[in-house]
């Protein structure tokens, strides 16, 4: 099975939430790429450009490499997949307006026309990112990042203030990394590879780091090319009702706190966050799991299809072995909703073969985010265990702050390492502010079942099986695999004989930061340092469950884990 058959047009897209955590939307745009940047380098520029084609798989069709007027040591790289747009489609994106400003963006912008109309914006082009510059030069950079509506990660130049601009979406759905020396020379890119091998003038190892989601931050242009960081701050939490939500087109919502007014809510701003995601210039298709998220995306997204008149039938995807849970519950989804429904089977062996891949593009050694991934490349429940419901609120924030680092790191990485696009629409930032907005207890699990609310909103609507409406959660890197043997015992077994028991008792010397405590996790580690030597510190922590004893984060070493009957 070969990881190209789940492509469509170019566009996977795979929705991830920690309470509502599976749902996939897949859509093709004219913005998938990967992004590189450099100011102030002490080495040639040709010789450092090399580094940027270790991300061309975000952007497979072009690739532009393009010097700063009057700053022969700062440049730009871009990798591009080429859909429409082509005279102007390329970056960094300069206007005649504008002619001091130069953008590299990654990501959507959903609502840039609204914001064109609003406005009055003049656009010169018919890309998205165009907005950037017209609400920069009006509104300045903190408050251009709070009303863009979608995922992005942006480097602006503004060469006659003499300015470099940072920025990143409030989760982190696109990617950001950047090195920066103590001397000023700061070096950015969609992804931590392309910066490994940057040359630079420190005698020690200059750290990497992922630009943190939500913020930007701002860097005065020396005009030796060196930078100084002057000002870093947040533009939006994903508690707040974002800025750009007085321009949406969605009516204001209901007020009030009643059950029915808040699963009105909830569906109205659900729908509205996939409608927004439907533009797109080829067929448009779903990654469907048959949980509970992916199935109403699916739902919804042929719901829509149907009501803007799309001239194709929406396909869907699943992947998984043949009996898994995940493929048989898909199965009865793509049915009733009436998609043209695709399965890609791998084995376990294949799986295993892909792990050393899946390490390299995802640059991360956390053992539940690789398990994931290897399906995902191929083709929460612990919240019933919450002390209360201030405690569950208060852990669905920190995860959301933290997607960036495990779920949609895997989203983004796995998708772009075969020049595919993900969008998310249980990301979307009116949405998730909302649900955070409501009272706890409306949001913890009830009568034994997770995402109670979410399920409730959707109740008695016939939008899917009402079996798969209340299907209990299952973690996507379970559910792929059968119930008999899961993919986390499967890699298990195969790495009890690649890795010895001596190993292991020295693997906290081996690896001081976050030893590894399985042979699973022990492989992991030993991959990503050849692979990325002495970068362990990329990862802060391993995802695990809390509230609850547990030395693995597959849902299935739960105690609270109860496998449907019919599997």
């Amino acid at each position: 099975m070969k990881p190209k058959e789940l492509e469509i047009g170019r566009a996977v897209v795979h929705a991830l939430l920690p309470f509502l955590s599976d749902s996939s939307l897949s859509v093709d745009r004219r913005t998938m790429c990967g992004i590189w940047a450099l100011f102030g380098s002490d080495e040639c520029l040709s010789v450092q450009c090399t580094c940027a084609m270790k991300i061309a798989h975000r952007g497979p069709d072009a690739f532009r490499f393009e010097n700063v007027n009057g700053f022969t040591n700062c440049c730009f790289g871009f990798h591009r997949l080429a859909i429409v747009d082509q005279l102007y489609g390329m970056q960094p994106l300069r206007i005649k307006k504008f002619p001091y400003l130069w953008l590299c963006y990654n990501g959507e912008i959903y609502n840039h026309h609204t914001l064109q109309k609003t406005f009055d914006f003049d656009f010169q082009t018919k890309v998205d990112g165009e907005v950037l510059l017209h609400l920069y030069d009006r509104f300045g950079i903190k408050k251009m990042a709070s009303l863009l509506d979608g995922v992005f990660a942006f480097i602006l130049l503004d060469t006659a203030n003499r300015k470099v601009h940072l920025g990143r979406d409030t989760y982190g759905v696109r990617p950001l990394f950047k090195l920066l020396t103590d001397d000023g020379f700061l070096a950015v890119c969609s992804e931590a590879k392309g910066l490994t091998n940057i040359s630079h003038s420190m005698s020690t190892e200059v750290k990497i780091d992922p630009f943190l989601p939500g913020h930007v931050e701002v860097f005065d242009l020396k005009l030796s090319g060196k930078v100084q960081s002057v000002q870093m701050e947040p533009f939006h939490c994903c508690t707040q009702e974002p800025a750009h939500a007085l321009h949406d087109p969605l009516q204001t919502l209901a007020a009030g706190l009643d059950e029915e007014t808040v699963k009105s809510n909830i569906r109205s701003l659900l729908e509205n966050g996939v409608r927004k995601r439907l533009m797109a210039h080829r067929r448009i298709g779903c990654l469907l799991s048959g949980g509970l998220d992916s199935s109403l995306i699916a739902a919804l997204l042929l719901k829509l299809a149907k009501e803007e008149k799309l001239p194709y039938k929406i396909q869907t995807f699943s992947i998984g072995s043949e009996d898994s849970p995940d493929i048989l519950a898909a199965r009865k989804v793509a049915a009733h909703i009436g998609s043209e429904h695709h399965e890609v089977n791998f084995t376990a062996e294949e799986g295993i073969r892909a792990v050393e891949e899946v390490i390299f593009h995802l640059e991360t050694y956390d053992i539940t985010t690789i398990r994931a991934s290897v399906g995902m490349y191929l083709g929460y429940i612990y919240f019933h265990k919450a002390p209360s419901a201030a405690a569950a609120a208060k852990d669905s924030v920190r995860l959301l702050k933290e997607l960036y680092l495990f779920d949609v790191l895997r989203a983004d990485r796995t998708t772009a390492a075969h020049g595919l696009e993900l969008r998310v629409p249980f990301l979307d930032h009116r949405f998730t502010a909302y649900y955070l907005s409501l009272p706890e207890n409306m949001r913890v699990p009830k009568d034994g079942v997770e995402k109670h609310l979410l399920r409730d909103s959707f109740k008695g609507l016939n939008l899917i099986p009402e079996e798969i409406l209340w299907r209990r959660k299952e973690a996507f890197s379970d559910g792929m695999m059968s119930v008999k043997k899961s993919w986390y015992t499967c890699l298990q077994e195969h790495l009890d004989s690649i890795v010895n028991d001596d190993q292991m008792e020295k693997a906290s010397k081996t690896f001081p930061h976050n030893p590894p405590t399985t042979k699973e996790a022990y492989y992991f580690r030993q991959v990503f340092e050849k692979l990325y030597p002495g970068r362990a510190q990329w990862l802060s922590h391993y995802w695990m469950p809390r509230w609850i004893e547990a030395a693995d984060p597959s849902a299935r070493t739960l105690s609270i884990y109860k496998p449907d009957k019919d599997q």
